[in-house]
């Protein structure tokens, strides 16, 4: 029997016929058992979170069959309670499958806290600025003392107290300059 024989016989056709039905079938029931499985076209909506405290986003996130990742943060937002949550990831409002991962990133307790340059004293007050500033200082009140060089640091101050340079205070702090004054 040559191959066109084969082609064209009956037998061909009836059990192309069946192999074709049979694929359908396996597609049905394998579409059918995904949809079933995988909860297709089922979201959870993510809430939003952003200045809520860790405890209400637990609630609500276990309300919502969604799990809670916590971050931590080392930039402190001014704008939002201290350990609220500044950041999630997935945004809210996004739809996602049930027991996904939400990652929140929480703020702080407060600014890092940063250590005086120990070679803050000697400086002239123009060399000692810059370097308070980028720290994240803010340079407060400036009096003088007699002492030759003039505009040369001789001491700091912070909330009236004299500190000592390699002391730590938190970013943002308000340091006030003693200076000579060139008498």
């Amino acid at each position: 029997m040559s191959f066109l024989n084969f082609i064209k016989n009956k037998i061909f056709f009836k059990q192309l016929a069946l192999a074709i039905v049979a694929i359908v079938v396996l597609c049905f029931i394998i579409l059918q058992y995904l949809n079933s499985t995988t909860n297709h076209g089922d979201f959870e909506v993510v809430p939003d979170l952003k200045g809520k405290s860790i405890d209400v986003a637990k609630i609500e996130l276990e309300e919502n069959n969604l799990i809670i990742q916590i971050q931590d943060s080392a930039n402190y937002n001014p704008n939002y309670p201290r350990f609220s949550i500044i950041e999630q990831e997935p945004l809210a409002g996004t739809n996602v499958k049930e027991n996904r991962k939400i990652y929140l990133t929480l703020n702080p307790s407060g600014y890092p806290k940063i250590k005086i340059p120990r070679n803050i004293i000697g400086l002239t007050y123009r060399q000692a600025k810059p370097t308070l500033l980028q720290l994240g200082f803010k340079i407060g009140k400036i009096t003088y003392v007699d002492y030759i060089a003039k505009d040369e640091v001789r001491g700091l101050r912070y909330k009236g107290k004299t500190i000592k340079p390699g002391t730590a205070l938190a970013k943002t702090e308000t340091i006030d300059l003693i200076l000579g004054n060139g008498k």
